[in-house]
């Protein structure tokens, strides 16, 4: 039986060693940070399929160019595990999306070789042309790369990107790693024979040769022969419409074929002026047989069984939120068929791939879009539909002037389902639903409601179907809820009302959202300190009850609201109020707990709760603060 051949990645310990290979050896390198990849996501979860479906990718874009000295942006950041790996962070790769572990997408504060921090899409073009351009200014000479997805492609802000790259006429380099086979054609032999020579110098010098000629020509002539020539590279090639944004376009090319890879990556690297784009075709979960016949190749998994591809799941104690909005949204379309849905790229992620297998004509998924999204809704809304926008909190924040200019300044009735409010653990900072309360609360007519449950949740969205005065938004977190009885079909809340759910008398906690059971727990710790406690569920954060806050206000000694979003939401609304209506002059204690004004890493949600003070400890411990008391509990 033949030895193994010597693992070529033990000795891989920066790009600088993989760039000594010869390239014969790329191909067991690849093969090798395939299987490191594989192995390190069943230990940790993560995003799979798309890694996998760039390792060739990778390596040849590490080996032909200069990094970190070139800068390399990966978009989104979903596929930079191989790179990782590659860059001296394989000792930690398992430690991805762990609590002190590596980033589950690129950051800048991690290693030189993250030269931009990315975890939405689309962004990598725009980073990339300002380093280009700032490079230019300097004097300097390096290549700068951006690696982006077919399906990123779909946000307006890379085409305003490439306008830009194509007018300033800096040099970029742009892979467009399209895995989807959305727009490619067959890729073969020729095709790689073609991108090779459109890439080459020596054809590129015969165009630019061509072109000088040309200019001396009437100016007819110049014209027809600039488009002749387009038209024949793009008949051959494909990319007219990258010519037509400034760039030179060389694809497409097989993704996975290093024989195809380096040649063409070197061509463009030793290229002159202007930006360019290599259209390369890849497939999500290459390598992996459990991913590649997965309909979502992988994307984003928990530990599993690296032989087997099973996933370790948990048995859920609850259906998830993001479950029940879906659930409860197909029960009021059954009931109103104006009743649709708007999804930016998140069918599966936001639930409404289940409404959508319902109701197909009244789902639309626009791509990585929200901006055109949240339009898109006005304009429903003017033709007296109920459009629901489900996108998680932290691509909202993408479409806010859409939110203030096309629905809010207009009190067009647009209903925002916002998924992944607050903490949401292993993405850490770039997916957290921190600011949705402050950046919709302060709109004028905006209803912002929080559910605390799964039951109030299923009645918020019936409360949304049914408000046709203006613009509304409810809020709900990532994962399970707390295993209430849910009811059949949700009745709407009264808007502005809030509920009583425990009677106390000294202490009154004010809870927006699921931090409603840490409140009742607290309450529960503080009755046996001898504190009579009331706990509220003040459901919206605007309209506030203000009612019932000025009577929390005027029958208790200490005040304290709390909230899963950042400084300047809910509770900065209730100290308004209560100034505003002499409420504190009275020695009412008053205490506002929210995240902290910081961006958390990424750790298990509880261990983020417990850290911003947002727990039942950490609730006790600032009602205590707040009566002058030393704390008797011990926070996590």
């Amino acid at each position: 039986m033949p030895r193994p051949a010597t693992p070529l990645l033990d000795t891989i310990h920066d790009t600088a060693d993989l760039r000594a290979l010869d390239d014969a050896k790329l191909r067991q390198v690849a093969d090798e940070l395939r299987l490191e990849t594989i192995d390190a996501v069943s230990v940790t979860g993560g995003h799979l399929g798309a890694g996998l479906g760039v390792v060739e990718l990778t390596v040849a874009l590490h080996h032909v160019f200069d990094t970190p000295r070139d800068r390399l942006i990966w978009d989104v950041g979903h596929q930079a595990y191989p790179h990782k790996i590659l860059t001296g962070r394989r000792e930690r790769i398992r430690t991805l999306r762990q609590p002190g572990g590596l980033s589950g997408f690129t950051k800048r504060a991690e290693s030189d070789y993250d030269p931009f921090g990315a975890a939405h899409s689309s962004t990598s073009i725009s980073a990339g042309l300002g380093m280009a351009v700032g490079r230019d200014l300097k004097g300097e000479q390096n290549n700068v790369i951006a690696v982006i997805g077919d399906g990123a492609m779909s946000a307006g802000m890379a085409y305003e990107a490439m306008n830009n790259a194509g007018a300033l006429g800096s040099r970029l380099i742009v892979i467009l790693n399209d895995n989807d086979m959305s727009i490619a054609p067959p890729v073969g032999a020729m095709s790689a024979y073609l991108a090779r020579l459109v890439s080459g110098r020596t054809y590129r010098s015969i165009r630019e040769v061509a072109k000088q000629l040309a200019e001396k020509l009437p100016r007819f002539f110049h014209d027809k022969a600039r488009r002749t020539e387009e038209y024949a590279r793009g008949f051959w090639t494909g990319g007219t419409m990258f010519e037509e944004l400034g760039f030179y376009y060389v694809g497409p090319i097989d993704g996975h074929n290093l024989d195809h890879l380096l040649p063409v990556l070197r061509n463009v690297r030793d290229a002159g002026d202007g930006p360019i784009l290599v259209h390369v075709v890849t497939q999500k979960g290459k390598g992996y047989a459990p991913a590649e016949a997965s309909a979502d190749k992988y994307h984003g998994v928990v530990k599993f069984d690296p032989v087997t591809g099973q996933q370790a799941k948990a048995p859920a104690n609850a259906p998830s939120y993001t479950n029940v909005f879906a659930q409860a949204l197909i029960k009021q379309a059954r009931e109103d068929d104006k009743v649709v849905a708007v999804t930016a790229a998140m069918p599966s992620g936001t639930g409404l791939d289940a409404f959508g297998k319902e109701f197909p004509g009244r789902t639309f998924d626009v791509g990585i879009a929200e901006q055109h999204a949240v339009t898109f809704a006005a304009g429903l809304a003017t033709e007296g539909y109920k459009p629901f926008v489900a996108i998680y909190s932290t691509f909202m924040q993408r479409a806010y002037d859409q939110i203030v200019h096309d629905v809010a300044i207009q009190k067009l009735p647009v209903r925002f389902a916002l998924d992944r409010a607050g903490l949401v653990g292993a993405d850490g900072a770039t997916h957290a639903g921190s600011f949705d309360i402050a950046y919709l609360a302060c709109l004028p007519d905006m209803v912002v409601m929080a559910a605390a449950d799964e039951a109030e949740l299923t009645h918020m969205v019936a409360t949304a179907t049914a408000y046709d005065e203006g613009p509304i938004a409810f809020r709900y977190p990532r994962g399970e809820g707390v295993g209430i009885e849910i009811p059949d079909i949700g009745v709407p809340l009264e808007i502005g009302k809030g509920r009583v759910v425990r009677e106390g008398t000294r202490i009154a906690l004010l809870s927006l959202g699921t931090r409603l059971a840490e409140c009742l727990k607290a309450a529960e710790l503080l009755a046996q300190r001898g504190l009579s406690t009331t706990v509220a569920d003040a459901r919206f954060a605007k309209p506030l009850d203000e009612a019932l806050i000025l009577k929390l206000a005027r029958e208790h000694e200490v005040l304290v609201t709390v909230e899963e979003g950042s400084v300047g939401g809910f509770g900065s609304h209730v100290l308004h109020l209560l100034a505003q209506n002499g409420a504190l002059d009275a020695g009412l204690k008053v205490r506002s707990l929210t995240l902290p004004d910081v961006f958390q890493d990424h750790d298990k949600p509880d261990a983020m709760y417990a850290a911003a003070g947002l727990d039942a400890a950490g609730i006790v411990k600032a009602v205590e603060s707040a009566l002058g008391q030393p704390s008797a509990v011990k926070l996590a």
